[in-house]
């Protein structure tokens, strides 16, 4: 019986960058020019240079990437997933009594909104937030910036 990955080995697996042509179903949206699709540990590595009390949205981190890369534009489908696998394997790393942690709840969505598919859904990452200092009503953030 072969047993599901965990979230660190989701994240550490061994991929290369890619830049390339953005896909037809993504032009109207993105233009014909090209897209990263980016590394795990990339999108980590990002995350963990928020400092505490700075957000940054989605798109930020989807700018920082391809600006990195030399691309136009970086995937936002899988630049979201990898959000939540570096969310995911952060939490594990708590659980395993490490200290220093990816801090994912700083990660927001364009509008300041606050992301339910992290670990303690948006009851977590407000909870967090809080501990911050910021100011989180209604699932969504009051005034960001990175």
């Amino acid at each position: 019986m072969k047993t599901r990955a965990s979230w660190r080995e989701k994240l550490e697996r061994v991929q290369e960058p890619k830049v390339v042509r953005i896909p037809p179903k993504l032009q109207k949206r993105f233009g014909t020019r090209t897209m990263l699709i980016p590394r795990p540990l990339d999108v980590d590595a990002l995350i963990r240079q928020v400092p505490k009390g700075k957000l940054v949205t989605q798109s930020r981190i989807r700018e920082r990437l391809a600006q990195a890369c030399g691309a136009d534009v970086t995937c936002p489908i899988t630049t979201g997933i990898f959000v939540r696998i570096a969310a995911e394997a952060a939490e594990e790393d708590a659980r395993a009594g490490k200290k220093r942690i990816t801090p994912y709840w700083r990660v927001i969505r364009d509008n300041g909104s606050l992301i339910e598919k992290f670990p303690g859904g948006v009851e977590g990452q407000a909870r967090r937030l809080r501990q911050e200092g910021h100011r989180v009503r209604a699932g969504k953030v009051l005034g960001f910036g990175w």
